[in-house]
């Protein structure tokens, strides 16, 4: 009997051994599967932005991603460790530090995703959303140039402001021409 029950604890260990080596396995071919999206992300994207989420609610990170998805900006979070083996090869230079928790924005549009991390940042002045870098034109690139891109206008508001430029010289001529016909 002392033998069978050995034999019987023996058995049941080595199922469970089993059982948690398959939960680890499937873990790995989850993490691969992972890796793989978030390398196809970073193939197809213009431009793509590392933020830092840190006590981020759950309520405004939904109205984050309801803004971005407005704006054809997708968002996505993953571990660190699986996110620098995706980006491992993908642009040139030195991957940023990514402290705290780690999402990426990424948009097929260049400017896109800075500048709507940096405008919901901008409107909600209580959430804490900090952009750590990205990548642009293929190249790592640091928070300090990522804010710079984040800050240029949309291409409407860039194509307004020409339009008034040109406007402005012509009125005034116009205005000029109009005053000399007055005269004679």
């Amino acid at each position: 009997q002392i033998f069978s029950r050995k034999l019987y604890v023996l058995s049941r260990n080595l199922c469970q051994e089993r059982i948690l080596l398959s939960q680890i396995m499937l873990l790995k071919s989850k993490k691969e599967k992972i890796i793989k999206e978030l390398e196809g992300v970073i193939k197809e994207s213009e431009s793509l932005v590392f933020v830092n989420f840190h006590s981020l609610k759950v309520s405004d990170e939904t109205k984050l991603r309801r803004e971005l998805q407005k704006q054809k900006v997708g968002y996505k979070v993953s571990r660190k460790t699986l996110l620098t083996r995706a980006l491992n090869g993908k642009a040139e230079g030195e991957i940023p530090e990514l402290a705290g928790e780690v999402a990426i924005a990424y948009s097929k549009e260049e400017i896109a995703s800075p500048r709507e991390i940096y405008n919901f940042q901008k409107s909600h002045k209580g959430i804490a959303l900090n952009i750590l870098g990205g990548i642009f034109e293929g190249k790592f690139i640091g928070k300090d140039r990522m804010m710079e891109l984040a800050t240029i206008p949309t291409r409407e508001i860039l194509l307004s402001k020409l339009a008034f430029l040109l406007k402005s010289p012509m009125q005034c001529l116009a205005v000029a021409v109009n005053e000399m016909a007055k005269k004679k």
